[in-house]
């Protein structure tokens, strides 16, 4: 079993920057893709982000390439996701989840496990 736990959200204005962290516990997460993914209210749960299990590949959504990076600290157990530029549409529910030697998928059903996850919220 792995646990992940999400931090970092928070309140912030456009234009400003925010880093999410995800510490996982119970396993390492180095034979693990780590991905973000976003919910808002009524919506389904969508992909954001994802680093590869040997750290070599990153797939970023359309809406966040250029803003957004991910990166991993497997010595740390934790996983990264630095949002610069936010934009009010960014707001929603940040999770992080791991994919068993996963290569990169964006499809939530490929993940073995999840984090409660963090509120980010961006006001215009």
């Amino acid at each position: 079993q792995v646990q992940l736990v999400e931090s970092g959200g928070g309140w912030v204005q456009a234009g400003d920057s925010l880093r999410l962290s995800c510490a996982a516990s119970g396993r390492t997460i180095s034979n693990y893709a780590m991905g973000w993914f976003r919910q808002t209210p009524g919506k389904e749960r969508e992909f954001v982000a994802v680093v590869s299990w040997t750290g070599a590949i990153t797939y970023f959504a359309d809406s966040v390439k250029g803003r957004f990076t991910i990166s991993r600290d497997n010595a740390r157990n934790t996983v990264y996701l630095q949002m610069n530029s936010l934009k009010a549409e960014d707001t929603a529910v940040y999770y992080c989840a791991a994919d068993f030697r996963g290569v990169g998928d964006r499809r939530t059903n490929k993940y073995n496990y999840w984090g409660q996850g963090t509120q980010v919220t961006v006001s215009s």
